[in-house]
């Protein structure tokens, strides 16, 4: 592994997260890469999990809070006939038995699982009750009560039926659990199912097209030509340059009149300097989130 000694880097690299690697494997791998502790993750995947994982370095890190309500969006694969305890292949199976489904039969339950609906967490989840991982309960053979919680399905589309199970295109809201809603595809069918394979292929603005896989980052002399600048993570906001004047207040924290619509922009010096997410309301500008360096 190359170590890059180049200090105070900043900026978002997206990572092609490998199978068998926890998000917090990455994220200490990177640390060491990139020499610094100011380091988070955006979304975390499981080890069986690939696919899209933006990783925030230095002052980066002070985006991650907006990646919490980003959208994603998933291919998996669901074993139709299987259930496990932690809703996935990884798990003890539960039961067993054949599976008869058709494209319309499919079609049918999909509808009912679109738009917001309601789901249980899984008991082998980070999730916190009374203080409590659910997944170190889980290991001790406990279970607890889990209250449904509301998520959305914006997309749900069938890709294929091949041997080794049905797989699914899943672009949803924060807090969706994936392997939950394959089993309860599978329980609505009537022959339960887990899921087989999830990779992510969308995390909020990113693509796995623009992820870079991790043993290349990693044997690579130059680590920092995969950092992306804070602000590719708001290219959809239209950017405004500011003027001196403008600048010095921002950079104070004090809001100040701009002539344009009301809305989210990210806002520039007049050197190209990203300063600030920032809103809009009635002609005034303030901040929403601060990049610049104090």
């Amino acid at each position: 592994m190359t170590v890059c000694v180049v200090k105070d880097m900043n900026g978002i690299v997206i990572i092609d997260k490998p199978q068998g690697w926890t998000s917090q494997d990455v994220t200490a791998r990177l640390r060491r890469v990139f020499q610094t502790r100011r380091i988070g993750h955006g979304g975390t995947l499981d080890p069986m999990a690939t696919g899209v994982l933006p990783v925030f370095v230095g002052r980066a890190t002070r985006g991650v809070e907006f990646f919490e309500h980003a959208e994603k969006t998933y291919e998996t694969v669901l074993r139709l006939g299987l259930t496990t305890d932690t809703e996935d292949i990884s798990g003890t199976v539960l039961t067993e038995q054949e599976a008869f489904v058709t494209g319309e039969m499919l079609e049918a339950v999909l509808q009912k699982f679109r738009g917001e609906i309601l789901q249980v967490p899984p008991m082998y989840s980070a999730l916190k009750i009374n203080g409590q991982k659910l997944v170190d309960l889980a290991r001790k053979g406990k279970t607890v009560e889990r209250q449904p919680r509301p998520i959305t399905i914006h997309e749900l589309t069938l890709l294929g039926m091949e041997a080794e199970g049905i797989r699914l295109r899943v672009r949803c809201s924060k807090g969706t659990y994936i392997r939950t809603l394959c089993k309860d595809i599978g329980e609505a069918l009537g022959c339960g199912g887990c899921m087989a394979a999830l990779r992510r292929v969308r995390a909020g603005e990113y693509t796995i097209e623009e992820a870079v896989p991790l043993q290349e980052l990693l044997e690579s002399e130059n680590p920092e030509q995969y950092l992306r600048p804070v602000d590719s993570m708001f290219r959809n906001y239209p950017a405004v340059e500011l003027t001196a004047n403008q600048e010095k207040r921002c950079r104070n924290g004090n809001s100040f009149t701009l002539g344009v619509t009301d809305g989210t922009y990210r806002a520039y010096s007049q050197t190209g300097e990203f300063l600030m997410l920032a809103q809009v309301n009635d002609g005034v500008m303030s901040t929403v989130k601060s990049f610049f360096e104090v």
